[in-house]
């Protein structure tokens, strides 16, 4: 398992995550939030948020710096 983007459509800040994993060149799989009920009952009022192998990578606005430390560890 990977990296995945829990997401929705119309969110900046998703939209803005997006932007800056496909500039890095990282693959992941898209989810959105709005059509899971699961994901819904987590991740509402988190998104963005990337996962890695099922852990919280990150949430909220991602950066450039905060998203190379994190895949550093």
């Amino acid at each position: 398992m990977g990296y995945v983007l829990i997401s929705r459509k119309g969110c900046h800040l998703c939209q803005e995550a997006e932007a800056l994993l496909k500039a890095q060149g990282i693959d992941y799989l898209w989810q959105d939030v709005d059509a899971d009920e699961e994901l819904r009952k987590v991740y509402t009022f988190r998104v963005p948020v990337l996962l890695k192998e099922g852990k919280v990578l990150l949430e909220g606005k991602f950066t450039l710096e905060r998203l190379e430390k994190k895949l550093a560890q």
